[in-house]
């Protein structure tokens, strides 16, 4: 076999091993942080302006350089708003020291009854770290569409009395306002503060913030 070809063959077989590393390399990284939301899938979270419980303006970009647990829902909810809020509590205490590189945000899916006094009146039931957000249809629309949350009030004439259907996931975002990961609303307090704590410390392995 002639010298040229000899080299021919083995760039071809160093060019393969070089590739076969870069790929496992690649599938490492990319499976060291599982995400519930695949490739693909249209971006949620977006640039937002709505006003808290105790009447300060808060925009996205207020909490950045900390993470965000956003839980979207209504202080008239029967069941899966103040569970979901006992649960998120009971994470924050859990968390430890851990919990003050988070913010907790509860967005009203209902800005017509909750005002930014029903919302601080209905959260002084749970963690005080957790900051209530309202403001006008439009600016609620338009956060929910960025979520891509699901809201349908049941309204019946012109009865103030109505239930809202809405989708009851948690929201993390991180320090940067990225997306990260949804959590389930079966989860206990306690395991979303193992979610949590685990999402923290991926983020500080893999060089995020």
């Amino acid at each position: 076999m002639k010298p040229e070809t000899n080299r021919l063959i083995a760039l071809i077989l160093a060019l393969v091993v070089a590739g076969g590393v870069v790929t496992a390399g690649a599938l490492f990284v990319a499976g060291g942080r599982p995400k519930t939301i695949s490739a693909g899938t249209a971006s949620i979270g977006g640039p937002f302006t709505l006003t808290a419980a105790d009447g300060s303006t808060v925009s996205d970009r207020t909490y950045r350089g900390k993470w965000q647990i956003i839980f979207f829902g209504y202080t008239n909810c029967p069941d899966a708003c103040p569970l979901a809020l006992s649960k998120l509590s009971v994470a924050l205490e859990k968390l430890g020291p851990d919990a003050s590189k988070l913010q907790a945000l509860f967005i009203t899916i209902d800005p017509e009854r909750d005002t930014q006094q029903a919302l601080s009146d209905y959260l002084k039931s749970f963690d005080s770290r957790i900051v209530g957000l309202t403001g006008s249809k439009a600016q609620i629309d338009d956060v929910a569409k960025e979520f891509r949350v699901y809201v349908a009030p049941q309204k019946s004439s012109d009865s103030k009395d109505y239930v809202v259907d809405h989708s009851a996931y948690f929201y993390l975002m991180d320090p940067r306002g990225d997306f990260v990961n949804v959590l389930a609303p079966d989860l206990s307090g306690e395991a979303i503060a193992d979610r949590l704590r685990k999402e923290m410390s991926l983020s500080s392995l893999w060089g995020g913030k």
